[in-house]
């Protein structure tokens, strides 16, 4: 009689609901035809079903593995630092934002802008310290009529050939005014030639206002700085150079002979600006590691808790014994710590069976994001107006959770016996 309330409540909340999924994946989206296990065989069939059990698949084995290691190497440190209490506070702040608040602020660091995403802008500064690019995507030569230059398998290439002692003139045009630097200078003639110097200009040959001569040096038109500059004879490169700041170049110890003047294709691709982390193979890793963030604080907490039970004269022995702080971490603190492992490592496989909010999020309707959680509720509520389909996925997620469920509790059965 105390447990019929309680009973009725969870059959009601938890039972039924089951009972009805079940019975309801046997049916089509109507629900009126019996169409037996074909939902749940539609749930492997399809590219966007075997994306979403594949990166399903993915979070299962990576991500309580890398949050657990992440929680037991924040706990073990935390406990050698006077500072333990703020750290542990920074780390678990996480788990008081919602899902959803969490996948709104990684979908910004994640953006793809430099000016805006975190994580490319941070990329591109390391970038940028140790490998600095200029490049002018869009520009080229002016076309039509006989010009000096034209453009070849992507880059620019004179029309006819220089030795050492001469110079040339490359003129480019159609260069953004946002990737002109900042250091760019007018443009000047081409050094004095020398000999065994191959010298020339590369320029914006352009005259704000109009005016200026075609394919002729003006003073107030753009050197074009750090373009790369390649001499080329019979398909080989000879000597390179890069343009200054007015946008001369000199190559010097220039063999004999006759050379085309080339820029390669790099100087007109787009500059560096980080990873794409919504698309592609990266969004899964990407989601991930928001994840990480969340849940690292939970992990650290429980392994912290189990770390503060251990005996420490077990630790002591091992030292005494001659055991390295590695050795003893390794044989003794892990051994002591995997039940608490254990309880940490299941409880994160239940729950990233059930990620919805960060992948909805983050991944933006992305398929190559899509997992079981987030496929089931598309299937059923998300457009897809299927409620067989949808139904089938959920009863598959919920065979899955079963068996965690269940070395849950033998687990803890052992533990009080």
């Amino acid at each position: 009689m105390f447990l019929l309330p309680a009973l009725l409540l969870l059959g009601f909340l938890v039972v039924y609901p089951i009972v009805y999924s079940v019975i309801r994946s046997l049916f089509d989206a109507s629900g009126g035809t019996f169409v037996g296990a074909d939902n749940y065989v539609g749930v492997f069939q399809g590219r966007d079903n075997l994306i979403a059990v594949r990166n399903t698949a993915i979070w299962v084995v990576v991500a309580p593995t890398v949050v657990t290691i992440a929680g037991l190497l924040f706990a073990v440190l935390t406990e050698r630092v006077r500072w333990a209490t703020a750290f542990k506070l920074v780390v678990f702040m996480p788990m008081a934002i919602s899902f959803l608040a969490s996948g709104v602020i990684f979908r910004m660091v994640y953006q793809q802008d430099p000016e805006q995403g975190v994580a490319n802008a941070a990329m591109v500064a390391i970038h940028d310290t140790f490998a600095k690019d200029t490049s002018y995507p869009g520009a080229g030569t002016r076309g039509g009529g006989e010009q000096p230059v034209r453009e070849e398998a992507g880059g620019v290439v004179t029309v006819g050939s220089f030795s050492a002692g001469q110079s040339a003139l490359v003129p480019l045009v159609k260069v953004k005014p946002e990737y002109l630097p900042q250091d760019a200078e007018p443009a000047a003639p081409p050094p004095a030639a020398e000999p065994g110097r191959l010298s020339g200009t590369v320029w914006f040959d352009f005259t704000k206002g109009g005016g200026g001569r075609p394919n002729a040096v003006d003073g107030s038109e753009s050197g074009l700085p750090g373009v790369k500059v390649e001499a080329v004879r019979g398909g080989e490169v000879v000597a390179t150079a890069t343009t200054n700041a007015d946008g001369t170049f000199t190559m010097a110890d220039v063999p004999d002979g006759t050379y085309t003047i080339r820029l390669p294709a790099g100087n007109f691709t787009e500059a560096y600006r980080g990873a794409e982390w919504l698309g592609g193979t990266l969004v899964t890793p990407a989601i991930i590691v928001s994840y990480l963030w969340v849940w690292s604080g939970f992990a650290m907490v429980l392994i912290a808790a189990g770390l503060a039970a251990i005996p420490r004269d077990a630790l002591e022995a091992a030292r005494v014994d001659g055991a390295t702080e590695w050795q003893v971490f390794r044989r003794v603190t892990i051994p002591l710590l995997m039940p608490v492992l254990m309880v940490v490592v299941v409880t994160l496989t239940i729950n990233v069976l059930k990620v919805f909010d960060l992948v909805y999020i983050i991944g933006g309707g992305d398929p190559k994001a899509s997992v079981l959680a987030l496929e089931m509720w598309t299937e059923s509520f998300g457009g897809g107006n299927d409620q067989g389909a949808g139904s089938a996925i959920a009863v598959l997620l919920f065979v899955l959770v079963v068996p965690a469920m269940l070395f849950n509790i033998r687990r803890m059965r052992q533990e009080r016996t």
